[in-house]
């Protein structure tokens, strides 16, 4: 699928009230960190040196005090356009006008993989593709979420220090460098067709001839092939190479490269509706998304990132477990501690006005029992597909589950992770299932040890709850918990985790019943926040993880025209370079944090599965 709908703006004017767009926004990262791209040319977020980390640009979620690196075009009507060079995390911006065309390539450099002398680094290169152009540049770094003191020393014309805390950047160019009054860092730069200017923020020292065009064009290439070469591994040769790639290329992005670790997104607080409160830190560990993770980049045939989470994982089962003595946290930081608790930026005023500005999150000690088997489901798919896990990982697993076997029938907080009291969910249960049933299916592959008939009785036991209390006759269909008759969109996973044949009149009769309330043309609520208490005021947009799995439950139903439509409108729904965030509001808007795991990797498994099904 070739996308051709890139946003045209006006770089003069970048809205009315000085947000872009969630959507209009590009991605670039060093396998540590990254950063947000605009449409017109600025970056509006970036931490450092980790996602996890303190922003230094933080315009997205305060225009005026947030801070941003802005590269705009001077003079005349202006218009924008943006796109990755192929198959690779190095995006351009292009910049056009009657008198010329400038390109801006944003990258974070890579080279080589776990590379020990790796440096975080942004470069930024402007080249003057056609006419001659004149470009403005403004670095305005604003530390600790615009709390830290700044210091920003002009050391000589092409290099500048600029200090917030225990942190220091530098920046190089092989343009003349200018300090305004209010601290930031600018330049003015004219170019004629073939001339280019780099400019390079690092966290160390940058030499001088690592500036020059010359230079920051062997790394544009170095990088790009970097990308290229990881990319070549895939197996993944169907009907939507491009969007499936791309999905791939974002999953990577958001490795951590000297952990394993995958984190959920590298934004936090963007909101999941304009000006209300549903406005998360999504830039850690959760095991459930890392879970989903692995599993779309196993089946592309990325074993190196999927040994390499089992090995953050492993580590994991080492901690001890939680305060509450549940074997496994849901969620971590990227080295594997506990995430801060949640508070509010009250200095900020949110994107678009939309409080609170959260940072840590309030969810760390939540009961969510569904963890285990999304975490066991891709042990077991690791098992199948890739080397297969370790005697001690084996042995771990059999300790989580013996606790599983005491502790799956209580009621919790589930996968939506509600702020309201815990209930006892119906997707929690069908994940304990899944749990059980897959360790079983493990124990005899591989004839590894294990408790496998408790397994088994616990099972069967799971299974009959489901059937007996998870369905409601009332609405024909299998309801979000036992004590309501609420659906929920999670529920689309049955056939796919095998609970069900996808023939099954209960799962068809839930399917019909989830299209009648939950679908609005293919894009998917993930439940009707209108009708329950989740614990939380005001709504959302519709859950794009959901609107791909509506897509594969379609496809194992047998119903694959209207999958193929379904997924070919959700493909409708990316940004202008395949991006997408975690919801999409009914007018098509991307809200919530970007870009978001979640969705890319059931992207992936949607288009995989309906592939299969429709043959060459």
């Amino acid at each position: 699928m070739t996308r051709n709908d890139a946003p045209t703006t006006p770089t003069t004017d970048d809205s009315t009230d000085g947000y872009l767009p969630i959507a209009d926004h590009g991605v670039i990262g060093d396998l540590r960190t990254a950063a947000l791209v605009g449409i017109n040319g600025r970056i509006d977020w970036f931490c450092c040196p980790r996602f996890d980390s303190p922003s230094v640009f933080g315009a997205l979620l305060d225009s005026a005090e947030g801070g941003s690196w802005d590269i705009s075009m001077v003079d005349g009507l202006v218009t924008t356009r943006q796109f990755y060079l192929p198959d690779s995390n190095v995006l351009v911006t292009r910049f056009m006008s009657e008198d010329g065309v400038a390109e801006v390539q944003d990258l974070m450099p890579l080279t080589k993989p776990k590379d020990p002398d790796h440096r975080t680094r942004i470069v930024r290169r402007i080249e003057c593709v056609r006419g001659h152009v004149r470009m403005s540049m403004r670095l305005d770094p604003r530390f600790d979420y615009g709390r830290g003191e700044r210091t920003v020393e002009l050391d000589d014309d092409n290099h500048a220090t600029l200090a917030g805390g225990d942190l220091t950047l530098h920046l190089a160019s092989d343009a003349t460098l200018t300090r305004a009054d209010d601290g930031s860092i600018g330049a003015e730069i004219e170019l004629r067709v073939g001339e280019a200017t780099t400019f390079t923020l690092g966290v160390d020292e940058i030499p001088a001839e690592e500036v020059d065009s010359e230079a920051s064009e062997l790394v544009v290439h170095a990088t790009v092939r970097f990308w290229q070469a990881w990319l070549a591994q895939s197996n993944y040769t169907g009907r939507w190479r491009e969007m499936v790639h791309r999905a791939a290329l974002v999953l990577k992005l958001m490795t951590h490269e000297p952990t394993g670790a995958i984190v959920a997104s590298i934004t936090t607080a963007l909101p999941e509706e304009i000006g209300g409160e549903r406005n998360w830190d999504y830039r850690y560990v959760w095991i459930r998304d890392a879970a989903f993770s692995l599993y779309g980049l196993l089946r592309l045939g990325f074993n190196d990132e999927a040994a390499a989470f089992m090995g953050w994982l492993t580590r994991r089962f080492s901690d001890g477990g939680d305060d509450n003595g549940r074997p496994l946290r849901l969620m971590y930081t990227i080295d594997g501690e506990t995430p801060p608790d949640e508070k509010p930026l009250e200095h900020w005023e949110g994107y678009r006005g939309s409080t609170p500005v959260n940072v840590g999150n309030g969810a760390t000690n939540q009961l969510q029992l569904d963890i285990y088997g999304e975490l066991i489901d891709s042990v077991y798919l690791f098992n199948k597909y890739g080397p297969g896990i370790s005697y001690n990982s084996w042995n771990q697993l059999c300790e989580v589950m013996s606790w599983l076997v005491d502790n799956w029938d209580q009621s919790d907080e589930s996968i939506w992770e509600v702020r309201s009291e815990s209930q006892n969910f119906v997707y929690s249960r069908l994940m304990c299932w899944v749990a059980f049933e897959r360790m079983i299916r493990m124990s005899r592959q591989r004839g590894l040890p294990g408790d496998v008939g408790t397994w088994m009785t616990t099972r069967d036991e799971i299974f009959t709850q489901i059937m007996e209390k998870g369905w409601n006759d009332k609405r024909e269909a299998f309801t979000q918990t036992f004590e309501s008759d609420h659906l929920d969109a999670s529920l689309l996973l049955i056939p796919a985790v095998k609970l069900l044949s996808p023939t099954d009149p209960r799962f068809l009769s839930t399917l019909a019943a989830i299209e009648g309330q939950l679908v609005s043309d293919s894009l998917v609520f993930r439940y009707d926040s209108s009708d329950h208490d989740d614990g939380l005021s005001g709504t959302e947009g519709t859950f794009s993880l959901c609107s791909f799995w509506y897509v594969e439950a379609l496809t194992r139903v047998g119903r694959r025209a209207d999958a193929r439509l379904a997924l070919e409108k959700m493909f409708t729904h990316a940004n202008h370079l395949g991006l997408y965030a975690e919801q999409v509001g009914l007018t098509g808007e991307q809200l919530g944090n970007f870009p978001q795991a979640f969705t890319h990797l059931a992207l992936i498994s949607a288009a995989f599965n309906l592939d299969r099904e429709l043959g060459a």
